[in-house]
C-alpha cells in the first residue's frame, strides 16, 4: 500500500462506506420521501478530510479545487452551500467515523495519555464579539502559552503520546480544564471501561485534591509537575520532554492543519470544522499505523 492523498482518501471512503452499510443509524437523518444525495456521506467525509489535510480554509475556493482536479476521485461535487450544510448535519457521523478510525489503530490501547487545552480563536475586531452568533459561547480569554488574550474557544484534548486524539470537547475561554477532563470522561463512560488503569499527564492547572481523588475512583492516575509551594510528585524528570508531546499535537492543528483559521461563524460551523481537522489527524494515524510508518503523526506524505 502507498502513503500519498489518495490513497488515503481511498482507504477512507471504503473504511466510512463500509461502515455506514453495517451501522445505517450512523447516518445523518433524511426525510423518508426525497431526492437521494448524489454524494454520498463516504464521499462527504472523504472531502472534508482532504480539504482539511490541503489547507483550504475557504470552502468555495476548495469545492473549486476539486472541481479542477478531484473529479476522477468525486464525479458529483455539490456547490458550497450544499456542501456547508451537509457537513454540519454529518457532525455525528465525523465523530463516530473518527472514533472507529482510532480504536482500529495499534495504539488506541495505550496506558498512557496527555491532556491539555489550547486557543481556538474566533474574532479579533470588537464588532465581531459585539455581532457573532458565537457570542455567549466564545468569551475572552488568556493563552499563557503566548502571554496573549483572545476571543474564542478552548478545544481539550486527550491524546496518546503518538499524538492520536482520543477524546475532546470545545468549551468557552474561561472553562475550567479539570472540570471539562471530568466531564469528557463522565459523559464517555465506555472509554475509560476498555482503558483501565489509565495514566494521564497534565500541567500544572490540572491539580487540586479533590479532583485527583476523582479521577482515582475511575483508575486514573494523574502526573503532573508540583505547583509552587508543593513537594516534588512522581515522574518529574519525565513532564518536561513528555509536556513537549501535546505541545506539538497542538503545532500540528495550528500550523499544519490550520485549526485557528477555521472560519467559523456559527457554533454549528465552528464545531465541524474542528472536528474536519480532528478527522484528518486520525486518519493520518490510522493509515501511517496500517502502512507501518515510523512517526505515526507525520501529514508529509499528504499535504501537498
Amino acid at each position: 500500500m502507498t502513503n500519498n492523498l489518495n490513497t488515503l482518501a481511498t482507504a477512507l471512503y471504503v473504511t466510512t462506506d463500509d461502515l455506514l452499510k453495517e451501522r445505517p443509524h450512523l447516518a445523518p437523518d433524511r426525510p423518508p420521501v426525497g431526492i437521494a444525495p448524489r454524494l454520498s456521506d463516504a464521499e462527504l467525509l472523504t472531502l472534508a478530510m482532504m480539504q482539511a489535510m490541503l489547507g483550504f480554509t475557504s470552502e468555495a475556493r476548495w469545492l473549486r479545487h476539486a472541481r479542477a482536479h478531484l473529479r476522477h476521485l468525486f464525479p458529483y461535487l455539490p456547490q458550497q452551500p450544499g456542501y456547508n450544510k451537509r457537513l454540519r448535519k454529518a457532525a455525528g457521523l465525523l465523530r463516530q467515523v473518527t472514533r472507529f478510525l482510532a480504536s482500529s489503530t495499534s495504539v488506541w490501547s495505550d496506558d498512557v495519555w496527555v491532556v491539555d487545552s489550547t486557543p481556538v480563536e474566533c474574532g479579533r475586531s470588537r464588532e465581531t464579539v459585539k455581532c457573532s452568533d458565537l457570542a455567549g459561547w466564545a468569551e475572552y480569554g488568556y493563552c499563557a502559552s503566548h502571554s496573549r488574550f483572545f476571543w474564542g474557544l478552548r478545544l481539550h484534548l486527550v491524546c496518546t503520546l503518538q499524538g492520536l486524539p482520543i477524546t475532546f470537547a470545545l468549551t468557552g475561554a474561561k472553562a475550567d480544564e479539570r472540570e471539562t477532563l471530568l466531564d469528557l470522561l463522565a459523559t464517555d463512560s465506555d472509554l475509560l471501561a476498555r482503558h483501565p488503569g489509565q495514566t494521564l499527564i497534565g500541567d500544572k492547572n490540572y491539580f487540586g485534591r479533590t479532583f485527583e481523588h476523582e479521577l482515582a475512583e475511575q483508575t486514573v492516575q494523574l502526573l503532573r509537575p508540583a505547583r509552587k509551594g508543593e513537594r516534588e510528585r512522581p515522574g518529574a524528570p519525565l513532564f518536561k520532554p513528555l509536556r513537549q508531546v501535546i505541545e506539538s499535537i497542538n503545532e500540528t492543528f495550528k500550523g499544519q492543519l490550520d485549526l485557528e483559521r477555521h472560519r467559523g461563524r456559527t457554533p454549528g460551523g465552528v464545531i465541524v470544522r474542528v472536528m474536519q481537522r480532528i478527522l484528518a489527524l486520525t486518519a493520518a494515524i490510522w493509515h501511517n499505523d496500517a502502512t507501518e510508518q515510523q512517526v505515526l503523526r507525520s501529514l508529509t506524505a499528504y499535504d501537498h
